[in-house]
This record gives structure tokens, sequence and C-alpha cells, in this order.
């Protein structure tokens, strides 16, 4: 049902409030108002955002509050939707945003104002404006009628709703006679169709024992043809077992055979292994009685040759000299049982710097390890121990880590491998330290700078 919209009686004006101070004020009475902001009806409070958004459009910037700034940015049409709260908020906190758009709906709006008009909404909204001591009585009435609007509706939507439930029983009701129609009927052909299966019954009750009688027979028939076959089966089955018994027994002599041709070969292969062990024996054993027979009669050819003893020449003597690039390192890796001695912080300081001294230790262990694997060179790394925490357990296949001991310099670590090798082995040792290579050089190896060694490890 609509809203009435007969015309607001007056009401008797509101004893005069008592005067508050501001500190006392409570937020819902802002400024000493007697309106609890915080309860105004939803169209009191659209009615109040509707009248600020106009206002805020025109009135000059100096009396929009600091909040409202941005709301008088937006269009006219989504002020009053976007920023209600806000607009309501500066009319409730502000007086004097409130009295602008008070002054401005007496030049614009002046109709905003009346407090005599027919609208409930508008004449609350205007005493809330204008602070009338009548306001709440304005509001109370707003809320009384939309609370009346409400139940009316509620009520309205019940009767909607009982007139609904009311055509839904008279349908079910007319469903329900006319399934008691259809019951009647369908009991009347019930009956008749279970006279009709009675007779039936009987009928087949006659051919039933006709057919008990037949499957009698066919038992007995079947109890015959079962023992006979129970027989065959008896028999098949003991051959069956016969067979397999034959089988098993072939299988054991055949893995019996199979045992014997095996120890028969592993007794050859031991016999070959035994004589193997024996001939090489007596191979030591030859070769080591002609060795002490060579050193007996001093021969051997240890002495001088006819090419040495030629007059007017004198032999050269040899000079191991640097290695300047990766493929002369390649040739002195390929030799048969090459020492690879290499000098770890000249050759990590070198290329990589930048690097923790772990880091260089695993980065150079492991391109090292690569270089070891494609060549078969024993390789040795050395680094100075001196500032190391923690000396690793182990080192890659084919690459043996070593560390000077306290108060011992890796120097001195690499000229003892080179002296410890015996003469006539390769050894090749990587570092640029000039004292190094050279006191090397002279014990017969060959140093290789480590810009050499980087490169190469590059193509690793």
């Amino acid at each position: 049902m609509a809203p009435s919209s007969e015309p607001v009686e007056p009401t008797p004006p509101a004893a005069p409030a008592e005067p508050s101070t501001v500190d006392g004020a409570d937020d819902a009475h802002p400024n000493g108002s007697t309106v609890d902001w915080s309860r105004l009806p939803d169209a009191v409070r659209t009615r109040l955002a509707e009248l600020g958004s106009e206002a805020i459009g025109v009135l000059p910037r100096v009396d929009i509050p600091q909040q409202l700034r941005a709301v008088a940015r937006f269009a006219p049409a989504k002020r009053a939707r976007l920023g209600a709260g806000t607009i309501i908020g500066s009319l409730r906190d502000s007086i004097a945003f409130r009295t602008a758009v008070v002054e401005w709906c007496r030049e614009h709006r002046p109709a905003a104002l009346d407090l005599g008009g027919g609208d409930p909404v508008s004449v609350a909204a205007a005493a809330v404006l204008l602070g009338e001591d009548t306001a709440e009585h304005y509001l109370e009435l707003v809320s009384r009628r939309a609370s009346d609007a409400t139940l009316r509706a509620e009520r309205d939507a019940a009767v909607a709703k009982l007139e609904r439930l009311e055509a839904d029983l008279r349908r079910v009701q007319a469903d329900l006679d006319a399934a008691h129609g259809l019951a009647d009927r369908v009991r009347a052909e019930g009956e008749t169709e279970l006279e009709r299966l009675r007779k039936k019954l009987r009928e087949q009750g006659v051919k039933l024992r006709e057919a008990r009688d037949e499957a009698a027979r066919a038992v007995s028939e079947i109890n015959r043809v079962r023992a006979e076959a129970m027989a065959e089966v008896a028999a098949l089955t003991e051959q069956r077992d016969r067979e397999r018994d034959r089988a098993e027994h072939e299988r054991t002599r055949a893995e019996r055979a199979e045992a014997d041709a095996e120890i028969a070969r592993q007794s050859a292969r031991e016999a070959r292994q035994a004589d193997e062990v024996r001939l090489a024996l007596l191979v030591d054993t030859l070769d080591g009685a002609v060795t002490g027979l060579r050193r007996e009669l001093a021969l051997g050819g240890a002495g001088p040759r006819p090419a040495d003893l030629v007059r007017g020449a004198t032999a050269a003597q040899g000079v191991v000299g640097r290695v300047e690039d990766p493929a002369a390192l390649d040739r002195l890796l390929a030799l048969p049982s090459v020492h690879l001695v290499v000098d770890g912080y000249n050759v990590t300081k070198t290329g990589y710097p930048e690097l923790s001294l772990s880091d260089q230790r695993d980065r150079l262990i492991r391109q090292l390890a690569a270089l070891s694997a494609r060549t078969s060179a024993e390789v040795t790394l050395v680094f100075d121990g001196a500032g190391v925490v923690a000396v690793p357990t182990a080192a890659p296949r084919g690459v043996r880590v070593l560390f000077s001991d306290p108060g011992v310099l890796a120097d001195d670590v690499i000229r003892a491998l080179v002296t410890a090798e015996p003469e006539g082995r390769p050894v090749v040792v990587v570092t640029s330290d000039r004292a190094v290579a050279d006191s090397v050089r002279r014990r017969g190896a060959h140093p290789v700078p480590s810009a050499v060694l980087l490169a190469r490890l590059g193509r690793v």
C-alpha cells in the first residue's frame, strides 16, 4: 500500500534543551544539537545528502570543509551517492558548513526549508538543518511512518503469501480427489488382474509338477554323466601326475648336468689362472736371473755407444723451456705417467680473484678433476695452509689436494714434490712465480704459467 501523503500535523514544541559544553557533547549530538545524527532515518539522510551535494557544487571553497573538497570535485550525480557519509558528517560536525547550506537553500531552494510542507521527510530534513527543537518529533514521525510502511508491506506480503498457500491447498485437494478416483479404478483393475493371475497360477501348477518330474529325470542323468566325468578326470589327473614326475626328473637331471658343467668350467678357469700365475712367476724368475747375469757380467749396454766416442763434437745439454700455449700443455699432459703439480692460489688469484678463498679452491678442484679424467694425468694441487679454517677431508677422484703445514710455504712443498720424483718422469709445474719456476726447471720439471692452465681449463 502506498504511504499516506496527508499533511504533517504540528507537534507541540519540545522543552528547551539544557546547554552543554563542548567537552561534554556526545558525537551523536555535536555542537549542542538536540538531534541524534546517528539515528537519522534513511530517507532524511538521503534528503540531507542531496541538499548538501547541490550546495557544495556552488558554495565558495572557504565554506566547504577540508574533507568535502574531494567530494565537491565529483559529478553532481555522484556526490549524493558516493559522498553521502562525508556530507552528513560535515553537516553534523561543522556549524559553519550547515549554516552555509541553510543560506544556500534560502536563496535557491526556499521550499526545502518550509516547515509547513506536506512531505514529512522534507519537513524533518529542514528541521534538522535549522536546528529546530521540534526536529526530534519530525524525525520520530518519519521513522514511525517508515515503520508503518514496512509493516504494511510485510502485511501485504503475508496476505499475498496466504492467498498463494490457499490456492496451493485447493490445487492439492483437487489432486488428492483425482488420486482417490484413480486409486479406486486401479483397485478394481487390480482385483480383476488378481483373479486372472490366480487362474493362470493354477494352470502353471500343473505344468510345474510336470517340469519337476522332468527335472528329477534330468538330475539322475546328470549324476550319471558326472560320475563318468569324474572317473575320466581321475584317470587324466593320474596320467598328468606321472608326466609331471617324469618332467621333474628330467629337469633335475638337466640342472645336475648344468651344475657339473659349471663346476668343470670353473675348474678349467682356475687351472688356467694357476698356469698363468706359474708362467708369470717363471718369467719373473727368468727376468731376475737375466738381470743378475747382466749385472755380474757388466753387460746391458750401459757403456758408451760408438757415436758417443766421435771426436770434434760435444753433445748439447738439455734445457727445459717454458710452455706458453695450451697446445704445448696438452702435448706435455699426453706423456706417459706425467705428473701435474699446481700452485693453487697462484692459479685462482690469477683466474678468479673476486671469489672467496673457499670458492676459489672448490672451483679449481672441480676443473682439475675434469682435466684429470680427460688426460689420465696424476694431478697434485698445493695450497698454503695458513688461514685455512677447515681442510677438506676428501678431494674429487684423480686430484690430490695438499695444504702446507704451519710455517711451511706452498712453494717449498712444490719443490719437494719435484725433487721426490724419479729422474726421467715428466713433471709439469703450473705457477707464475718466477723463483719457483726457475727452481723446478733446474730440477728437470716443465714450468707452465697459470694463464696457460686457465686457458686450457676453459675448454674442459
